[in-house]
């Protein structure tokens, strides 16, 4: 198949959206969603659920629905990374960030959620882990006994499986540090999740029980029952030779030695065939969903600078066009990997060759509105009318009370019988008309009477966030205020001398809560110093003040 190298990105060209304009009111729903960033979205039909607290919207209403008694994510530290979803029932991988003292916090798993009645209950799954290897292989057991060489590895301290006629040993996942469930699918009661540093994970009674999947060599092309492999893998011993610890390679299913069995995405396709996305390459299986765990059969396809090849090697997302069956994944860079970028690729041919599009864009997710193809990325929202042959790079998001910052990046894509909606570091934004007008939800924090997350907040007459401020990282601060009454309306930022630093807005509005924004800069075009500031908020009848801190 002919690769796609070259292709045209046109530009949406509409007039600037000042910052200091206020084009509108916004909602102050009670029930809103939980945070501005939202990385994680799933639909079916007109229902829509966003991470980080399994938050449901159905097309037409405003308020967000939270799951009453699903409290890990609730009232507990979990939060979801991945969903799916099939008619009533709901799979969420849940992780958290855990704090180290030497390296810092790091992504956790922490297990999944499972739904079978449209979010009414549900049924928490722990994350499945090995058990620990006898003492004698722990260092800090007082029984443990040092390997002296090679000859002295002991397949107890691992787990001993079979593959095919053969047996092997993989090493123990004891601890969910590192294993985040990015990625989730199901078909009937059966689940697959790709999890990083455990893998790939397959449950065939909708979270009951767990099995790991074997997955090929990053150097293998194919992995059969009827094969035999070598996984490679560093043993640490003590060498008397140099009265120090060495190590040597030995065949062992082992993550930490073989960047194929680092999971990241997962997709059962119309056909029944399971992908698999790691950080060295795709991976197809045939009879992944109804073969014994020691049965199942691999294609594996990595970068191999060809001109209908992969992009590169690190598989973040991987979707099905419902209408055509073309299976598309996006490509990033892994450390150590050789690619030629980032990007994303697209097959109707089963793996055997790739097209390219919107080479050197790093792509989070992609998803499809009859003959639309959305890619959410770091540097925006790119659109194709038709089917990837050409792509237009939206223009500023903005609703007519609102923006999405011009900085956000754009992290996930879901889409419902009438809308696309789009999840962004700055909120969440919906079209209905294929990108031509946008509607754009964030949090909120109403002036009175708190939200669902904190019912007993005081009440206030403005606020503004985020506070302190950036405006290198935020791009904007936002005050949020009300106008009792019509009237004209006048906003001032002022230095603790109360020297006028910018007037920020001055015209007149009817009743309704509104939100002006700040960019950090003066009157004259400089961005201001770090040193807090005053705004004064002038409505019909009342002058509200407040407090924001720029750190930069």
């Amino acid at each position: 198949m002919k690769s796609v190298v070259s292709f045209l990105i046109f530009y949406l060209i509409t007039p600037a959206f000042g910052y200091s304009q206020i084009t509108g009111t916004v909602n102050s729903p009670f029930n809103s969603i939980r945070q501005n960033s939202v990385s994680s979205m799933a639909a079916f039909g007109d229902t829509l659920w966003v991470s980080p607290k399994l938050n449901r919207l159905i097309d037409g209403e405003t308020n967000w629905y939270s799951p009453e008694n699903a409290d890990s994510v609730i009232n507990g530290k979990g939060r979801a990374f991945s969903m799916a979803l099939k008619r009533d029932t709901i799979v969420a991988g849940l992780g958290f960030t855990a704090e180290n003292e030497i390296s810092g916090p790091v992504s956790t798993g922490y297990g999944f959620y499972f739904s079978t009645d449209g979010g009414t209950s549900w049924r928490f799954s722990d994350f499945p882990l090995d058990s620990k290897p006898p003492d004698r292989c722990i260092s800090s057991s007082e029984e443990y006994e040092q390997p002296m060489g090679v000859e002295d590895y002991d397949p107890d301290c691992d787990i001993i499986f079979q593959y095919g006629g053969n047996m092997y040993t993989r090493t123990r996942i004891t601890v969910p540090q590192q294993s985040v469930p990015f990625s989730t699918d199901i078909h009937g009661n059966t689940v697959f999740s790709a999890v990083w540093a455990t893998g790939l994970l397959r449950s065939t009674d909708l979270g009951n029980s767990w099995e790991r999947v074997i997955l090929p060599p990053s150097y293998a092309s194919t992995l059969h029952p009827e094969g035999s492999y070598f996984w490679s893998s560093r043993f640490t011993f003590f060498n008397e030779d140099i009265q120090d610890t060495d190590t040597a390679t030995i065949n062992r299913y082992d993550p930490l030695g073989d960047f194929n069995l680092l999971g990241f995405s997962v997709l059962i396709d119309s056909q029944d065939r399971l992908w698999y996305g790691s950080a060295a390459g795709i991976n197809i299986s045939e009879n992944a969903l109804t073969a014994p765990i020691d049965s199942i059969s691999w294609r594996h396809i990595s970068y191999d600078n060809s001109s209908d090849g992969l992009l590169s090697n690190w598989i973040i997302e991987i979707d099905e066009d419902p209408q055509t069956g073309t299976i598309w994944m996006t490509n990033w860079i892994a450390e150590g990997n050789n690619a030629s970028g980032f990007g994303v690729v697209s097959t109707n041919d089963g793996g055997q060759s790739f097209e390219h599009h919107l080479i050197g864009e790093r792509i989070n997710d992609i998803d499809f509105k009859g003959d639309y193809i959305f890619a959410a990325g770091d540097n925006g929202l790119f659109i194709s009318p038709d089917r990837g042959k050409s792509w237009i790079k939206q223009s500023r998001i903005k609703s007519p009370n609102t923006f999405i910052r011009s900085s956000a990046r754009h992290f996930s894509l879901a889409v419902t019988t009438n809308k696309v909606w789009v999840g962004t570091s700055d909120g969440i934004a919906s079209t209905s008309d294929l990108g031509n007008s946008w509607d754009i939800i964030r949090t909120n924090f109403p002036l009175s009477g708190g939200n669902a997350y904190d019912q007993e907040a005081p009440d206030v007459e403005s606020y503004a966030y985020p506070n302190p401020f950036s405006p290198s990282t935020h791009e904007v601060v936002r005050l949020k205020f009300e106008v009792p009454k019509s009237g004209n309306v006048k906003i001032g930022i002022y230095d603790f001398g109360m020297n006028l630093v910018r007037e920020i807005e001055n015209n007149s509005f009817s009743p309704g809560t509104y939100e002006a924004v700040w960019d950090g800069y003066d009157s004259k075009g400089s961005k201001v110093n770090n040193a807090p500031y005053i705004y004064i908020i002038e409505v019909p009848g009342k002058q509200i003040n407040g407090k924001i801190l720029v750190v930069d």
